[in-house]
């Protein structure tokens, strides 16, 4: 490890807690965590009690990893596990969306299925906010979190845009059609272009992972797929740039609609 990643790593460490018991106690006491990393082959009482701790806690993502992995982060006595505190207060979208109803919005959601880079994850973070969206959903496992990173890549954004993270996303699209907003598939899958689309509020756009779009039980839910046409050789625009590009036409259609 050279000298910039060292100090990279030491900067954070004020993000991180170490070892098993006082990652328990920050359990029960709630503070907001992300992410575990424990090392893979351990097998105590102590990792056990954890892992009770853990039991209501699904959107906590655990990760069983080799120890050289954990010794990258810290020269601390980390016990073999090291907790990633969140750099933000998630908000739970089926108390936001009934909020935002009786504020007098008709919402305007954006969910990430599967957006793992953190630069992306930030850039559509800030364009969300630019726009006035409600709210981004994010799922607790297989996406990139609010960290340092993604937060210098939102210019702040994520320091004020409700940020939801939810343990299923199925579940969480089922709730938002239920709460009467159509659900919008951006998909190179798609027929239909987005500009020729009525993309009126109450409304969600589901945009997919940067390599393989959208899950197909999420997309297999949705109302609408909608899609960028592609004049040149490449087949997809960047996630966070067709982020851009749909949310500023929702925004378009809506204004167009007042």
């Amino acid at each position: 490890m050279d000298g910039h990643s060292q100090n990279k790593d030491i900067m954070k460490e004020n993000e991180m807690i170490f070892g098993i018991r006082a990652i328990i106690e920050a359990i029960e006491a709630g503070k907001e965590i992300d992410k575990i990393i424990i090392k893979k082959d351990m097998q105590s009482d102590l990792s056990h009690e954890l892992f009770m701790a853990l039991r209501n806690h699904d959107f906590i993502q655990v990760q069983r990893v080799p120890i050289e992995r954990i010794n990258r982060y810290t020269r601390k006595n980390h016990q073999g596990a090291i907790a990633f505190i969140s750099q933000t207060t998630y908000q739970h979208i089926d108390q936001l969306i009934p909020t935002l109803y009786e504020e007098g919005k008709s919402p305007f959601v954006v969910v990430l299925d599967g957006v793992t880079d953190v630069r992306n994850f930030g850039a559509i973070a800030r364009t969300c906010e630019c726009a006035g969206v409600d709210a981004l959903v994010i799922p607790a496992k297989g996406g990139a979190t609010v960290n340092a990173d993604a937060i210098k890549t939102s210019a702040g954004a994520l320091h004020t845009l409700p940020v939801c993270k939810e343990s299923n996303l199925v579940e969480t699209i089922k709730f938002l059609k239920n709460s009467g907003l159509r659900v919008i598939a951006a998909t190179e899958k798609a027929e239909k272009v987005y500009s020729q689309t009525n993309l009126n509020a109450p409304i969600a756009l589901v945009l997919g992972a940067e390599d393989s779009g959208i899950s197909p039980e999420v997309l297999r839910i949705c109302d609408e797929m909608v899609k960028i046409p592609i004049m040149g050789k490449i087949s997809s625009l960047n996630v966070s740039v067709a982020a851009g590009v749909f949310i500023y036409e929702i925004l378009r259609q809506n204004q167009t609609q007042d």
